[in-house]
């Protein structure tokens, strides 16, 4: 794993303001990693063996699934109302995951685990997930989830069945393109096995959050 900086004094660039107590308080994870990965599958696990890290609930403009529930896996936003909360600056950053498919992390959620005193994990796409790591820089530790290859990708996508094949076809070419930032992250995990997975990624978050 790559080492951070670790400077004595540091502030968040002035894009994000937030006051040096609570800096000192959180650390945030952030995963990220091709749809169909596991990264969210590892996140729950993970946010059921630490009971300081809490869940950073992202919005987005994609309808919802049906087994996902409102406020708790995502804000599912109209893109009249996500574009206003771009235009009020309360995401602290925000992407074009898929054409015509927006997501962004509320400054809020992060105000909100932080004032709570506790660390704070993401579930991110790969470009969102780095540019939210270069603005937390030391605070931050980066996890790229990755599976051996794009047909076992497939398989995983068809195997959830929450896409249908158009929607798999743009999201495998997504992850090819994605794959090229994955020497960018601080740490690179195989999602060969989920428990194997998941011991590597909780031994690298508590040697991080300690």
């Amino acid at each position: 794993m790559n080492k951070k900086p670790n400077p004595t004094n540091f502030a968040l660039p002035k894009r994000y303001n937030i006051i040096e107590e609570q800096m000192k308080i959180g650390k945030a994870v952030i995963f990220s990693a091709p749809s169909g990965s596991g990264k969210s599958t590892i996140v729950k696990r993970l946010l059921t063996k630490r009971k300081d890290l809490e869940f950073s609930i992202s919005a987005t403009t994609r309808a919802r699934r049906p087994n996902e529930v409102r406020g708790l896996d995502y804000y599912f936003l109209t893109k009249k109302d996500f574009f206003a909360k771009v235009d009020n600056g309360s995401f602290l950053e925000y992407e074009e995951v898929y054409p015509g498919t927006y997501y962004g992390t509320l400054k809020s959620e992060l105000d909100r685990i932080w004032k709570a005193g506790n660390h704070v994990i993401f579930d991110l796409d790969v470009k969102g997930g780095l540019k939210l790591n270069e603005i937390l820089t030391i605070r931050a530790l980066a996890i790229y989830i990755k599976v051996e290859n794009l047909f076992t990708l497939k398989n995983r996508l068809i195997a959830r069945d929450t896409e249908n094949q158009d929607q798999i076809t743009l999201r495998l070419a997504k992850a090819s393109e994605e794959a090229a930032f994955e020497s960018k992250f601080d740490v690179s995990i195989v999602n060969h096995d989920l428990d194997e997975a998941l011991q590597h990624a909780e031994e690298v978050i508590n040697r991080f959050l300690k």
